[in-house]
């Protein structure tokens, strides 16, 4: 079976309009049967749990935006000279069945579906949502495979904390759950890009403690984008069967990212575009793409880039202080 986007023919996207707007145009999968027969699988996952800045982010409307988008797109990258579809195959398996504010209902159907694409032998590729979804995905993934999982995390935050108030499962939480599930090993979970005022230090206690590898930002600029990727797939791949591969949108410099979490000092789209891609190339199995808020137009960039240099100059006076 062949698979080709939907601007490769001279047609609009004919379920645009009335069933399901499809990733790239591609063939919808019906069922748990149809997804053997592609070698990708998209799942959308229309999710926002708590809010942990308050207020609405409009996180759980960005699968429809992805895929309203994405007709624009085709497979082939010329940096390379290759198209995906040339020798692969993709499917949209549609949106997981979410509701609002019940964490086991959604997190279960999440899993459910997950585990279709992974028995399938599907490459899944997961829009949510917030953050806090990459917990029952990779849960579901470490239960085939114990101890054997690494994980790559790009973001701009640890996501690490224990709990959210008494809310253990939100966005900003996920690998604390991970750390702990019984399943996974921490030690083969990289996070890159780390950076900037919005993180904790309890964050940073809660890596060591468990001794989960940060390179933040700083790191991939001081030693550049390629000798940064390489050493986060060394870590994630070193004893492991699979990989993962997490990201969230503020893993870009805020400039680039004005639908989402504004956090400057982060990767350039080149850099994250082409890490990305190595991890593709060195056999990842799974992705998931999180944080976007469609209606979010980024009018207070200013403001937030404001609120980080101040802080930035702050801690600078406090650093140089304490090295005195």
């Amino acid at each position: 079976m062949e698979t080709r986007p939907t601007i490769y023919a001279p047609m609009p996207n004919p379920q645009i309009y009335s069933g399901v707007s499809t990733y790239l145009g591609l063939p919808a999968a019906k069922d748990k049967e149809d997804l053997k027969n592609y070698d990708f699988a998209v799942l959308g996952v229309p999710w926002e749990g708590g809010c942990t800045i308050g207020g609405f982010s409009s996180c759980e409307l960005a699968p429809k935006a992805i895929r309203e988008t994405s007709v624009r797109y085709t497979g082939y990258l010329p940096e390379w000279d290759i198209d995906t579809f040339d020798t692969m195959t993709c499917c949209d398996y549609g949106d997981v069945a979410v509701r609002n504010g019940d964490y086991e209902f959604t997190f279960n159907q999440i899993r459910e579906k997950y585990a279709d694409m992974i028995d399938a032998g599907n490459i899944p590729i997961v829009f949510g949502g917030d953050h806090g979804i990459s917990y029952p995905l990779i849960q579901t993934l470490a239960k085939r495979h114990k101890k054997r999982v690494g994980v790559i995390h790009f973001d701009a935050h640890l996501d690490n904390y224990p709990a959210f108030g008494d809310d253990p499962y939100a966005r900003c939480s996920p690998f604390n759950r991970l750390y702990q599930d019984e399943n996974m090993d921490p030690t083969k979970i990289v996070h890159l890009g780390i950076r900037g005022p919005r993180n904790h230090p309890q964050e940073r206690k809660e890596a060591k403690k468990y001794g989960a590898t940060v390179i933040t930002a700083k790191e991939v600029k001081e030693i550049g984008y390629k000798a940064a990727i390489a050493k986060a797939l060394e870590i994630a791949k070193k004893d492991t069967d699979v990989l993962y591969i997490t990201i969230c949108s503020d893993a870009l410099e805020g400039a680039a990212n004005p639908n989402g979490p504004i956090d400057p000092c982060g990767l350039t789209s080149f850099e994250l575009g082409m890490m990305i891609n190595e991890c593709g190339a060195a056999g990842a199995c799974s992705f998931d793409f999180v944080e976007i808020y469609p209606e979010a137009n980024g009018p207070q960039i200013g403001p937030h880039t404001a609120n980080y240099f101040a802080l930035y100059f702050m801690n600078g006076v406090a650093r140089g202080r304490l090295e005195k």
